[in-house]
């Protein structure tokens, strides 16, 4: 059971990271990289690493999109910005994210009700984790946690000299 619901997960992480990679309006592909990591957090759970599907889902899933969600609001572009957001008020459009979102849903209740895991010879618990990426990984931790903080203030500086052509060309 739990290698169909390996399967199953791979596929909607598979399936969401492409959707994510051609989709040309950044909030959904957004919403696809949301997906595509939830299903990741499913496969970990699933080899028996509970503490990194946790992880997946609380750092990236959660945290990090955020940022990167409050990155695309700081680069709002005006009127345009506004008549796109209403567009994604249509229920057309989170057909497909909410569709694979029910599948990761459906997956994470079998697994519970049945309590079927993966045997996997040992369970990665928190200590574990903590001494590995604080011991001899410290310097790429550190390194990682820097290259997120560049591409935040890169994408910054990138959207802001079109917020002051843009305002520039209201005022003329």
């Amino acid at each position: 059971m739990a290698l169909i619901l390996f399967y199953i997960a791979s596929a909607v992480a598979i399936f969401a990271t492409v959707m994510m990679i051609t989709r040309l309006n950044a909030v959904h592909g957004l919403l696809y990289l949301i997906l595509s990591l939830l299903a990741v957090g499913v496969i970990f759970f699933l080899l028996g690493a509970h503490f990194a599907a946790v992880l997946e889902v609380i750092i990236y899933a959660g945290a990090i999109m955020v940022l990167f969600v409050f990155v695309i609001m700081m680069l709002n572009q005006g009127q345009k910005t506004i008549n796109q957001e209403s567009d994604w008020l249509k229920p057309g459009i989170w057909i497909w994210p909410s569709l694979l979102a029910l599948i990761l849903l459906a997956e994470m209740l079998v697994m519970i009700v049945l309590g079927d895991n993966a045997d996997t010879g040992h369970v990665v618990d928190a200590r574990q984790v903590g001494i590995a990426l604080y011991g001899p990984y410290l310097l790429a931790v550190e390194l990682a946690s820097i290259l997120l903080l560049a591409g935040l203030v890169g994408a910054y500086h990138l959207g802001k000299p079109m917020l002051k052509t843009a305002r520039r060309r209201t005022e003329s």
